[in-house]
């Protein structure tokens, strides 16, 4: 079945994005990328206005677009959100670590672990990392099958994304994310509510120290 042309253009674009095949500091033409996948003014803004809403771009009136540039209340909003969504599906899956679902959810996310550990001893590729990163933290949230939580929770993984890049390029980051991810991980494994939700809460509030100046120059 073919995908709606709004659909198209905004997985085109987001795909585009994710892949850093934009650079951050060019604006980029709607008519030229319509022509270029073959969609009409009307599905190509569509989709334009909702990567606006997702924070993966910036419109710029009768020029065209460009990626957003992260400001400082964007790092607050991220780190809330994830703290409030992550917080509360970490304690809930603690709950009911017995359930066969949950069980389920340790097995993946013991691999998913696993995957982490192998790149901290071999390359220490931070991009390659980040993946599973993003991973362990989606099959989280999405375990609930909450529609909303996982609509919000994945209109801010660009951005979680680019703050786990530049948090991990600080010695020692990816150690400790990955010791962080295996405290949680028992936490929910052997059902401790005592342990659960401080632990996430100290993962989430571990970047913080980003420096919006170094990040900027990231870009």
């Amino acid at each position: 079945m073919q995908k709606p042309l709004q659909l198209k253009a905004y997985d085109y674009i987001k795909d585009m994005i994710l892949n850093d095949t934009f650079d951050y500091n060019t604006i980029y033409s709607e008519t030229k990328i319509a022509k270029d996948i073959g969609v009409s003014r009307t599905p190509m803004r569509d989709a334009l206005h909702r990567l606006a809403q997702e924070r993966y771009i910036d419109i710029i009136p009768s020029k065209g677009f460009c990626i957003h540039q992260m400001t400082e209340q964007d790092i607050i909003e991220t780190f809330q959100i994830r703290s409030a969504i992550e917080g509360y599906c970490t304690v809930q899956i603690t709950k009911d670590h017995q359930e066969t679902s949950s069980e389920r959810l340790f097995e993946e996310l013991e691999e998913l672990l696993a995957a982490q550990k192998k790149i901290l001893e071999d390359t220490q590729d931070i991009r390659s990392f980040v993946e599973y990163d993003n991973q362990f933290h989606i099959k989280i949230v999405s375990s609930l099958n909450n529609k909303t939580f996982n609509e919000l929770f994945g209109s801010y993984l660009f951005q979680i994304k680019r703050l786990a890049i530049l948090s991990l390029e600080h010695p020692g980051r990816m150690e400790e994310t990955v010791a962080e991810h295996t405290m949680i991980l028992q936490a929910m494994k052997s059902g401790s509510l005592t342990e659960i939700y401080q632990l996430t809460m100290k993962h989430m509030e571990t970047p913080k120290g980003i420096n919006l100046s170094d990040f900027a120059s990231s870009d």
